[in-house]
Parts: C-alpha cells; sequence; structure tokens
C-alpha cells in the first residue's frame, strides 16, 4: 500500500528495455558493401626489416642511412593491444604479426603475451623471414604465438642472395624453420614468391625440400604491391603454370578450402606427402571473400593489400578518444568498404602490362 492507502502498482519492468539497450550498445560483427565480414587483422609492428628483397625493400633505396619510423611514430604495445581489444568485439578471430621483420622488434614476445592474455583461443600467428627464429623462437612459443609463416623465395644460395639480399643465408632461414617446429610453432607455412626469370626454375626443388615435412609450401604470384618492385604482368607465373610444373613431377590434386576466405587454393600430394598452396592474386583474385584488415607500423587501418592510404588510429589512441570513438571509426570504416584491386586490375593494365602510376601502401609497412 502507498501512504495515501491505495495499492501500489508494480515497478515498470526495465529490465528488458536495460537488456535492449545493453545489447545494442555491444559491438556486432561488421560486413562492409560486399557483405564481406571482418575476420582478420594483420598487425604491423616495424617497418625495419634486416633482409633487402627488390620486391619489397629494395637496397637501393633502403640504404644505410634511410630514415626509418622514430620510436615515437610507432604505436607503442599498450596501443596495438586497446585496439586489438576493441576489433575483437567486431568478430576478429585472427591475427597476424608482420612487419618488415616483426622480431626486429624489441620485446615482440610482451605484444604476444598481451594478446593471448585477451582470448586463450585466439589465433596469433606472425610472418618472418625466419633468420632470427633460431634465437627467439623458444619465446615467442612461451608468449602464446600459435605458428609461423616463413619467406623463402629459393634453395639456391645465389638466387636467395638475388631475391633476398646477401645479409643471411638459406641455411639460416631452415634453421629458423627448424626452430619453430622444435617450439610447436607449427603447423608451418612456407611462403614463396614466384617472379619469372628469377626463381621459378626451382620451384620443383622447394616441393621436393618440404614434401613430407608436414609444412606448407605456398607459392604467391609476383604482385604489384607497393611501387617499388619495378612489376610487369611478364614476370608473373601464374597459379595454373604453379601447379602444373609441380604436378608433372610430383602429383598433387585439388583440396578442400580450410574455411571461407582462404587466400590460397589448397593442393595435396596425391602421395600422402602434405600439400601445397598457391596464391593467385594477379590470375584469379579472390577479393570477393577478403576478410583481412591491416594495421600499419603508424597506426593506419588500411582496408586492402593494395590501397593508397589508410584511416589513422594514432590521433584518437594519443588524443584521449574513448573505445566508443575508436568503435566507431573501425564500424565506419569496414561498412563503407569497396576495394577489390585485384579483381579490377585487368581493367586497369596499360598496354605494356604495367599498372598506371598511383599511389600505394608499400609491403613494408603493412606486411602483406
Amino acid at each position: 500500500m502507498t501512504s495515501n492507502g491505495t495499492e501500489a502498482s508494480p515497478p515498470p519492468n526495465t529490465s528488458s528495455t536495460a537488456n535492449a539497450a545493453d545489447a545494442s550498445s555491444i559491438p556486432q560483427p561488421l560486413g562492409d558493401r560486399f557483405k564481406r565480414p571482418l575476420r582478420d587483422l594483420r598487425i604491423s609492428v616495424t617497418d625495419k626489416c634486416n633482409f633487402r628483397c627488390p620486391y619489397c625493400m629494395p637496397a637501393e633505396i633502403f640504404g644505410e642511412k634511410y630514415p626509418f619510423l622514430a620510436r615515437e611514430e610507432i604505436l607503442n604495445f599498450e596501443e596495438v593491444e586497446r585496439l586489438v581489444r576493441i576489433f575483437l568485439e567486431f568478430g576478429v578471430e585472427k591475427l597476424r604479426i608482420t612487419g618488415g621483420e616483426p622480431l626486429l622488434r624489441h620485446g615482440l614476445h610482451d605484444l604476444i603475451a598481451s594478446l593471448r592474455a585477451l582470448d586463450e583461443n585466439l589465433d596469433i600467428a606472425m610472418t618472418t623471414n625466419g633468420s632470427l627464429l633460431p634465437r627467439w623462437a623458444p619465446a615467442m612459443a612461451e608468449a602464446g604465438l600459435s605458428r609461423v609463416t616463413v619467406s623463402l623465395d629459393s634453395l639456391d644460395p645465389d638466387v636467395f642472395h638475388r631475391m633476398n639480399g646477401e645479409r643471411f643465408s638459406v641455411d639460416r632461414v631452415l634453421e629458423g624453420i627448424a626452430a619453430a617446429e622444435e617450439n610447436g610453432l607449427g603447423p608451418i607455412k612456407v611462403n614463396c614468391v614466384v617472379q619469372k626469370g628469377v626463381n621459378d626454375h626451382g620451384l620443383v626443388d622447394l616441393a621436393r625440400h618440404f614434401h613430407g615435412t608436414g609444412h606448407i609450401l605456398r607459392f604467391i604470384e609476383f604482385m604489384d604491391v607497393g611501387t617499388l618492385n619495378s612489376w610487369n604482368m611478364d614476370e608473373v607465373v601464374t597459379g595454373a603454370e604453379i601447379v602444373e610444373r609441380i604436378n608433372a613431377e610430383l602429383p598433387i590434386e585439388p583440396a578442400d578450402a580450410n574455411y571461407s576466405g582462404e587466400v590460397a587454393s589448397r593442393w595435396r600430394y596425391a602421395d600422402g606427402g602434405g600439400e601445397v598452396g598457391v596464391i593467385t592474386s594477379v590470375s584469379a583474385p579472390f577479393c570477393g571473400d577478403c576478410s583481412r584488415a591491416r594495421l600499419t607500423t603508424e597506426g593506419s587501418l588500411v582496408t586492402c593489400l593494395f590501397a593508397d592510404g589508410g584511416v589513422d588510429f594514432r590521433e584518437l589512441l594519443r588524443g584521449g578518444a574513448s573505445d566508443d570513438a575508436i568503435r566507431d571509426l573501425i564500424r565506419s570504416t569496414w561498412t563503407t568498404r569497396t576495394d577489390r584491386y585485384s579483381e579490377e586490375r585487368s581493367g586497369l593494365l596499360q598496354v605494356d602490362g604495367t599498372t598506371p602510376k598511383r599511389e600505394r601502401v608499400e609491403m613494408y609497412h603493412i606486411g602483406g
């Protein structure tokens, strides 16, 4: 009863209203203009590299005095962790740590540990040239890194030096792969960029070397990433030709994709010796399933490997922005995304097989 003797009416049912409000405030999985979800986030932690691959960081440009980013220009680990935590709310399931060469970033194992603490089931991979894995694989594994992808363009020392510089040897990379295996950082993927007239004669040798090891060798068509590699269509060995060459020596058959949006088409050896992958961004683009976003070293969100720029998050992070403000920018950036450069490339090619000159984010800033 109330103080005036009338029966009190029950309080309004605010729980359902509150629950609805709470539910509406929880970030939901995002889709872009083509309904592609945001599932993968690739994080470049440094623009520095100890290799000088002509298709990424040619030595004639990136000499000893090249002005790489200053420390204050690069996102610190707390900033990266904060961004990742928010990205996970939108449905990101996989993280890939890239560079430059990510193992050059001091204390990288601390970042891995903090990201692992966000979700014990999170898939955290790293792409590396392998040269520093003999030293750092144990610490990376202990910190919670799931697996590694190692770049290796040739087993021939002369070709390797032509494509990667002369600072390290093939044997050093192979030692890195062995260290990763010993520390459980698998399944290990080995990436080979195929350039006609440079290393394509060694494809079968690579396949034979990794056949039966449990490692997954992946061949990547030479792509026009960035503006520094003097890309020409005539230097592309297509995925179909790569498959034909391997099949002639080591019979392979197509395998089903592991998940929607997988970048490599899968092929398994007929004798049960494992599998190889072929990434055909030039000859058979897969933009329609692309679920990958990239965070550059200095904190820009890039929505395509071939983008001409990104959206700056560093200013928000350092300007006192709330998590909601960051969520809003992530949401608006992804939901307006229309990138499909690889599918549009053929319409942009000039008669000589090159793309029109235009700005693009360089590979060493986004790590592929």
